[in-house]
């Protein structure tokens, strides 16, 4: 079956859609507040409140998650959490903020589309992931902020028999505040195969003040790979589809989509960067184990008469690769790729044909150090929320 063949008309599926006014799905239950003139479209969440969004019987595949929520501080934003139990798990195989479940990374929402997610003007979140389902899909959503969230959400799915080789979609969390000089940031790995590795929405607060800090490849440990790994990519910006360094683009299967930086600083190094990653058209397919993980690798240069900060830098920053280039060309000292220690987190998307749990999320590691720049002026919807 090729459900993006809208010309198809499949009468095995079963279309619902689960809102506040229709928490449950059922067939002619939409709707029906205040006699159906829009009676109740959304809810506050509370500090601390968790609201269940969907408990629905299979077999079915949700097909399409919106939300949307007041803008607000990086915090506030990023304290808003899912997570999805399948088949009467009691552990979640979701559990991540609602951003960067919508591609999203450091509470920050800027407008973009990809294909499998998008924020429609910056506000409007949506997901494309099938969802598969054989017995039952348990939503919840948590307002872990200090302050009541507006809170709208539509979720459409349909019910249906499922093929065999169906997968649940996992999503995970993961963040290192720091990083380890030398150390790889691990963005997937624990679960069970088959699989596939769907991609990954990584953000990344800059520590390290110094040069560009996308050096560092990506890489993908498959089904028994030891010291090195099957897939290797050969540079940050080059995993996103760009090149030559990378400013904010957004693409049908990879982007960048936030870069939080000082108007008269461009061309430095951001403060924030969100990129997403979707491998549709070239697969990632595991058998029994998957790992993946990006290096935290710089490059930086130094002029003739920056001896001394080229030595200082070299004593916390040592080179990788081939080495540190001495006068490279002339007027230059020193230049290459060099070591960096700086924040990143992920959200990584993982199909696999048996539902599994992932780790729950820390929320106060995901909300930490991601607080409103001095230059990040509010606008006025932002204002009104906060």
């Amino acid at each position: 079956m090729n459900e993006f063949d809208p010309s198809r008309i499949d009468l095995s599926l079963d279309s619902r859609a689960i809102t506040f006014e229709n928490p449950t799905g059922a067939r002619g239950a939409g709707g029906t507040a205040h006699r159906g003139r829009k009676g109740a479209p959304s809810r506050m969440l509370q500090p601390g409140e968790t609201v269940e969004l969907a408990d629905i019987a299979g077999p079915g595949t949700v097909r399409h998650i919106w939300m949307t929520f007041p803008p607000a501080r990086p915090e506030v934003m990023r304290a808003l959490w899912i997570e999805v139990y399948y088949d009467g798990m009691s552990e979640p195989s979701i559990s991540v903020p609602c951003l960067d479940f919508f591609g999203l990374a450091c509470g920050r929402p800027v407008a973009y589309h990809s294909a499998m997610t998008s924020a429609q003007e910056g506000r409007g979140f949506n997901a494309y992931f099938p969802m598969p389902f054989r017995e039952r899909f348990r939503m919840v959503i948590t307002n872990s902020s200090a302050r009541p969230q507006s809170f709208y959400y539509q979720l459409d799915y349909t019910l249906e028999k499922l093929p065999a080789d169906a997968g649940y979609l996992h999503v995970s969390f993961r963040r290192e505040n720091p990083t380890v000089l030398y150390r790889d940031f691990v963005i997937a790995e624990g679960l069970r195969g088959p699989g596939r590795f769907l991609g990954c929405a990584v953000g990344i607060r800059t520590i390290d003040p110094a040069g560009w800090y996308g050096e560092g490849e990506l890489k993908v440990y498959l089904d028994g790979d030891g010291e090195f790994p099957t897939i290797c990519g050969t540079g940050l910006e080059d995993y996103v589809g760009s090149a030559w360094g990378m400013g904010p683009h957004s693409a049908h299967y990879a982007g960048a989509p936030l870069q939080a930086q000082p108007e008269g600083r461009k061309g430095s190094v951001p403060d924030f960067i969100s990129f997403y990653r979707w491998h549709v058209p070239d697969p990632i397919i595991f058998r029994e184990e998957l790992k993946v993980t990006i290096q935290q690798i710089g490059y930086e240069s130094f002029r003739e008469d920056q001896v001394a900060e080229f030595e200082a830098y070299n004593r916390t920053n040592p080179a990788a690769g081939a080495g540190w280039r001495m006068k490279p060309w002339a007027g230059m000292h020193a230049a290459g790729i060099a070591e960096r220690v700086d924040d990143y987190s992920a959200a990584a998307f993982v199909y696999c044909r048996e539902a599994q749990a992932v780790p729950r999320l820390d929320i106060a590691a995901a909300i930490a150090d991601i607080g409103r720049m001095p230059y990040e002026e509010p606008n006025r919807v932002t204002a009104f929320g906060g």
